[in-house]
């Protein structure tokens, strides 16, 4: 037989035998794998939400709010649609789709999600497979080279190793549980992202809006103040009235038109904000303007304070905290049992005829720690877990404490402002008048310059205060849906077989499935946004 086949020969009998050996070892791998979902001591203590005892109802009250609401009737996620504002509208839809702060939210969602399989992926055999060769040349010259010894010598190796720790005492499943529960907390930071964001552009949008219907008051006022200084004018070229009276008409218009100059930077500051949170550039982004500004007059459906904590992303996102806590105690406490773990590995090494059964190698064992003395150092990691535990109940009855301050805030800010807004237009209206029967007293002289500027003076402020009202109010309004959840429920979180991104055969690069609503931009649909000069609400 010719070396050549007798090299053919060995091999295709060594790859029999280990396939032989690895294929005896099936079974155990099976084995291994069922005890996954095998018995296991679980050492975390039972978790329970923390019960709070709430009132029956709220010690507030507003006008925008029903009084009795069927649960059809609850807000929705497109909450600022109430306002009847398509340019809110269509700026709600930009910042949701473009901004990047809420998108850099989602993407920490999906790294949660990738650190919570990082974790599980613990719970299942790891294998791995090694190739490594080398050719070397010795020197004809070297000392104590025996005769015969061969110049050139080439080896290679090609091994596999295996390795898999149980989890006895469920050290790895509370970890993954704990990361888990880390993705729905931070999934519910994610929708308070979006709230806030949703909520932080309403507010600048009637800010905005606010300064708008004060610039067209003080631009009817200056052309009213020129009218007026043209009469005084007049009356001095007659003879009629003193210069003072010129002056102090003067001194009016100029204050007034330093006033709206203020207050057109003020609204190209809010515009520039206004601009970011929808993804454009502050320098062609341009809101058209308005007039007049329209206050809020929706029903926001009212909800019960013992619901209120589930409609509160804030609250779901401490809750979430409090159950990572729980868990961690239950890691702590799996330390002070000994730890096991199993490893394999095998393979060839040798020259030419590299798959013989001669050159093969194996070994498997494994390793058990038992915690003897550490000074203290484990129970004091206990103890510290189960402080960690009540600090996070402690947030979590603050964060309840702030929701209900929020909202009695927002029922009192709505009814005073709104019954504020009534008086301050019956102001407006008597100023007007004031002003209108000063000026013509005025022009019969029966009336002098400084009792004219201060009604004009009276007037224009009364304008401007209830324009002041009106803005607030709706800042106010929003507020107080922020405050109720803005359309959220805590059974919009992601459910836990949701959070694995993909599984483990997958084809890498995948993009992760949406969970809980919560999708992100792969780099094909993220081209629009990288477009920073897209046309204004102008065009």
């Amino acid at each position: 037989m010719s070396k050549t086949l007798y090299i053919k020969k060995n091999k295709t009998t060594a790859l029999h035998m280990v396939y032989k050996k690895w294929a005896s070892l099936l079974p155990l791998t099976v084995l291994l794998v069922s005890c996954l979902s095998g018995p296991a001591i679980d050492l975390a203590p039972k978790y329970k939400s923390t019960d709070f005892v709430v009132p029956d109802s709220w010690s507030g009250s507003g006008p925008f709010v029903k009084a009795n609401p069927s649960e059809g009737e609850a807000i929705q996620s497109d909450w600022w649609k109430l306002f009847n504002d398509p340019v809110l509208n269509r700026l709600e839809e930009l910042a949701i789709s473009a901004n990047p702060d809420l998108q850099a939210a989602a993407e920490r969602f999906v790294q949660a999600r990738d650190e919570m399989l990082k974790i599980r992926s613990q719970l299942i055999p790891h294998l791995g497979v090694g190739l490594s060769g080398s050719n070397n040349k010795q020197s004809d010259n070297r000392l104590f080279r025996g005769d015969g010894e061969h110049t050139y010598e080439g080896t290679a190796n090609v091994g596999s190793l295996a390795s898999w720790e149980p989890d006895f005492w469920s050290s790895i499943r509370n970890s993954t549980r704990a990361k888990i529960y880390t993705a729905q907390s931070v999934a519910a930071d994610y929708a308070l992202a979006r709230l806030s964001l949703q909520a932080e552009l309403a507010s600048d949008y009637f800010t905005f809006r606010g300064l708008n219907a004060q610039d067209n008051t003080y631009r009817i006022s200056i052309e009213y103040y020129e009218q007026s200084l043209s009469l005084v004018e007049q009356r001095y070229k007659s003879g009629l009235a003193p210069e003072l009276d010129v002056q102090r008409a003067r001194f009016l218009l100029s204050s007034t038109q330093a006033k709206r100059l203020d207050i057109q930077a003020k609204m190209r500051v809010i515009e520039n904000a206004i601009a970011i949170l929808v993804n454009r550039a502050p320098s062609n982004f341009r809101i058209p303007p308005v007039e007049d500004l329209q206050m809020a007059s929706f029903k926001v459906p009212g909800i019960l304070p013992s619901t209120l904590l589930e409609r509160r992303p804030d609250v779901a996102s401490m809750e979430r905290k409090m159950a990572i806590a729980n868990r961690n105690i239950g890691i702590a406490r799996a330390a002070f049992f000994p730890n096991i773990s199993f490893n394999a590995g095998g393979g060839f090494e040798g020259g030419m005829n590299l798959v013989q059964l001669a050159n093969s190698f194996w070994s498997y064992g494994s390793t058990v720690s038992l915690p003897i003395f550490q000074g203290g150092y484990r129970r004091a990691q206990l103890q510290q877990a189960w402080s960690a535990y009540r600090e996070t109940e402690d947030n979590y009855r603050s964060t309840v404490l702030n929701a209900f301050r929020e909202v009695e805030n927002g029922l009192t800010e709505t009814s005073l402002m709104s019954s504020q807004s009534e008086r301050q237009d019956a102001a407006v209206d008597a100023a007007l008048q004031v002003q209108n029967m000063t000026m013509a007293l005025y022009q019969g002289g029966l009336s002098n310059s400084l009792e004219l500027i201060y009604a004009q003076v009276s007037t224009m402020e009364a304008r401007i205060d209830a324009i002041l009202v009106k803005m607030e109010l709706n800042k106010a309004s929003v507020r107080l849906i922020r405050a109720l959840g803005g359309g959220w429920k805590y059974d919009q979180l992601p459910k836990d077989d949701k959070i694995q991104p993909f599984n483990i055969f997958d084809i890498p690069g995948k993009k992760p499935d949406p969970a809980g609503g919560i999708d992100v931009n792969t780099e094909d649909n993220n081209k629009q946004d990288k477009d920073l000069t897209a046309p204004s609400l102008n065009k």
